[in-house]
């Protein structure tokens, strides 16, 4: 009897084995434009039953904005309609409806051209991306590193990459499509490897003169601040594309991909549900001799659930936030029945995309205090334009919310669990980490170098940004904060009005900071908070203790217990 079962057992797992085996489509790259090469070999895999593999052989792939599939997504933080009024997405790769499939770039090297959109994983379930590179060969933020300066004059060395022109004496930086004069910039200090936002270098110029092809002199109407060794990064702001967008899509994991460039957003994960991203490498490509790898953030995720997992990544040189991770507040504009509510996208640049499903829980919110008014569950949905909806409740609007003078609502239904572990965040002018979710976080042995904000930001917020929501349950732990903005871990919900703890049960443990000035840990409105076991290494020579580095305003149920203090810690060497 035992005999036959484990044979039984062998001939189920040979034909469980043959049924899954997949399919394999290899790419060769073609050595012009690979875009609609690509989009033919996705949709042979699209029409493939059973798991596919479509197997990129080792090469440069180029993909076009002139050839790429166009579709129109609007995707959370990007561009206002009033920024870009047109929201067609220019894709390089397009994966729609797919099951069970691998793209396995297998060193492979991708090549953007123009503003695009590298890539979309829309409406798919079971995805893996990996193994394969991404460049950009006009990356929409060009650099430039000043070689000399005199008062009113400064000269500067184009990095290569970067094009402009010079039209009667005026700046332009282009690429293909594109072309900017002025915009926005930050510095990056190489001594330090520490970027600052800062004023373009491009304001003020009375005329630029080119010397030779990439040495430029710019001369100033007025005496200048800028500084030989010093390198700056521009852009126009302006966040028409995404590097790369996953859509109501479920089981996505991208693994060891190198991004080179993620313009001109980054990669943004939209009502999906379990993502995970292992063995990122977001910074510039070694020899390249650029310092920047992002347009703005490096991974946002929005309005997601299941579990979002960053693991074992490394985040340098981004333009703003390396992780992001929120939901979205809407704001009441109307009451249109006992049980029937107008809603209304209030920040610009988020708007247009589907933020409630029938069955979703909703919570109708305080905008001052941010306190629950009331829960209820989303009946049915009526979109009016890309910006109000009307939201059917399944029981009518109690007396308190109806006269509260600023409310908003938060999908309950769309927050993530959120794990970020032994990564390393450097050289990005704002923050390593937001996060704002009801579900378990863990932020743990990561590396936060030298970051000028708070190197992890709790928030909440319903007359900002809109970037919902309260957090229950966060650990903060085994992490190295070096020389980062104060405070170091800041839990700061966006109150006017408390009336009331927002968030709760947050532990700060067994953490090291390394204080350049300022607070390792701030909090507000926030009951169950945890400070414990962490070191403290400030370098001075009074006598402080590791108490005087911790801050709090109403908070309630503030536990801090053995944290260690004091100059004689090791430093690290500049």
């Amino acid at each position: 009897m035992k005999k036959f079962f484990l044979s039984f057992l062998g001939l189920c797992l040979v034909a469980v084995s043959y049924a899954a085996r997949p399919v394999t489509i290899d790419v060769l790259p073609s050595g012009g434009d690979d875009t609609p090469l690509l989009r033919q070999a996705l949709a042979q895999a699209a029409a493939c039953k059973g798991p596919v593999v479509l197997r990129l052989r080792q090469g440069d792939y180029h993909l076009y904005r002139s050839s790429s599939s166009r579709q129109v997504y609007y995707i959370s933080n990007t561009a206002s309609a009033e920024e870009n009024p047109d929201p067609t997405k220019h894709i390089g790769l397009w994966l729609k409806g797919m099951r069970n499939v691998t793209v396995d770039g297998g060193g492979a090297r991708l090549v953007t051209h123009g503003e695009m959109t590298a890539f979309v994983v829309d409406s798919c379930e079971n995805v893996v991306m990996k193994d394969f590179s991404l460049v950009a060969a006009d990356p929409s933020v060009p650099e430039m590193t000043v070689v000399a300066a005199d008062e009113r004059s400064l000269t500067a060395r184009v990095a290569a990459g970067s094009d402009y022109e010079i039209v009667d004496g005026t700046f332009y930086w282009k690429g293909e499509g594109w072309r900017f004069g002025g915009g926005i910039a930050q510095v990056f200090h190489p001594e330090t490897n520490v970027t600052n936002r800062c004023e373009s270098p491009l304001t003020g110029v009375e005329r630029a003169v080119e010397l030779e092809r990439g040495l430029v002199r710019f001369k100033y109407g007025k005496p200048h601040g800028f500084k030989p060794g010093e390198v700056y990064q521009m852009r126009h702001s302006i966040r028409t594309e995404a590097c790369g967008f996953i859509h109501r899509s479920k089981d996505v994991r991208l693994e060891n991909v190198r991004f080179h460039f993620l313009g001109n957003f980054g990669i943004v994960g939209q009502y999906s549900e379990n993502l995970t991203y292992d063995r990122l490498y977001c910074a510039p490509e070694w020899g390249s001799g650029r310092t920047c790898a992002g347009f703005a953030d490096f991974v946002q995720m929005s309005g997601c659930r299941g579990k979002v997992r960053i693991l074992n990544s490394y985040f340098e040189g981004a333009q703003d936030d390396p992780v992001n991770i929120h939901g979205t507040h809407l704001k009441v504009t109307g009451f249109i029945s006992p049980r029937q509510i107008k809603v209304r996208f209030m920040h610009g640049q988020s708007y247009g995309f589907e933020a409630f499903s029938p069955g979703d829980e909703v919570e109708l919110v305080d905008a001052h205090s941010l306190l629950c008014l009331q829960p209820a569950k989303v009946k049915a949905v009526e979109r009016v334009d890309n910006y109000e909806t009307l939201l059917t409740l399944d029981r009518d609007v109690d007396e308190r919310a109806r006269t509260a003078d600023n409310v908003a609502v938060e999908n309950v239904t769309w927050t993530p669990e959120v794990e970020i572990r032994n990564n390393y965040f450097a050289r990005v002018p704002t923050r390593g980490i937001l996060v704002t979710t009801r579900r378990r976080v863990v932020i743990e042995d990561n590396v936060f170098y030298r970051l000028p904000m708070s190197a992890v930001l709790v928030s909440d917020d319903a007359r900002g940004w809109y970037e919902s929501g309260p957090v229950r349950d966060v650990t903060i732990r085994r992490n190295l904060f070096v020389e980062c903005g104060s405070p170091v871990v800041a839990v700061m919900p966006e109150v006017d009005r408390y009336e009331g703890a927002v968030h709760r049960n947050v532990r700060v443990e067994e953490n090291r900071f390394v204080i350049r000035q300022g607070d390792a840990v701030g909090a507000r409105a926030t009951d169950g908070l945890t400070i414990r076991d962490n070191s403290i290494s400030y370098g001075g020579e009074d006598d402080r203790t590791a108490e005087d580095f911790f801050r709090w305003e109403n908070c309630g149920g503030v536990s801090v217990e053995g944290n260690r203090c004091g100059p004689s810690l090791p430093q690290l060497q500049r």
